[in-house]
């Protein structure tokens, strides 16, 4: 059998196309936000900080590529806490039994939130002081 069969045969869900993937990938992605803040206390927390942050980068006197680094680095924030809860939750699929490999991916999983929101504040930093 071709490579390129066998890679057409992974999923039944890969065959969509156009605006029905489009729209297939909209609700799959609005059904993965609602999952992460009813599920992921650190992506409400998140969540909750972002409301209060866009708007205020918006209000204080920075410049427009100042207002967008600080705007994105709150996003960014977010994003990277997605990833980990995802990573979190595969882990947790396959056992909840302790071994030192699930224990690294939850970590640096968490070390990637942690440079995330170090980020976020030196992005805020240096607009604002810098």
């Amino acid at each position: 059998m071709p490579l390129f069969a066998i890679a057409m045969n992974e999923s039944p869900f890969k065959g969509k196309t156009g605006i029905t993937r489009v729209w297939n990938a909209f609700h799959y992605s609005m059904a993965g936000l609602a999952a992460a803040y009813r599920n992921e206390d650190a992506f409400r927390q998140e969540v909750w900080l972002a409301a209060v942050l866009v708007p205020l980068a918006l209000w204080l006197p920075a410049s427009g590529i100042g207002k967008a680094l600080m705007i994105a680095s709150v996003l960014l924030v977010i994003l990277v806490e997605l990833v980990n809860s995802a990573v979190e939750a595969a882990v947790d699929r396959i056992s909840f039994e302790q071994h030192h490999l699930a224990k690294r991916a939850k970590d640096i999983g968490s070390a990637a939130v942690f440079v995330a929101l170090v980020n976020a504040v030196v992005v805020w930093g240096l607009v604002l002081f810098g």
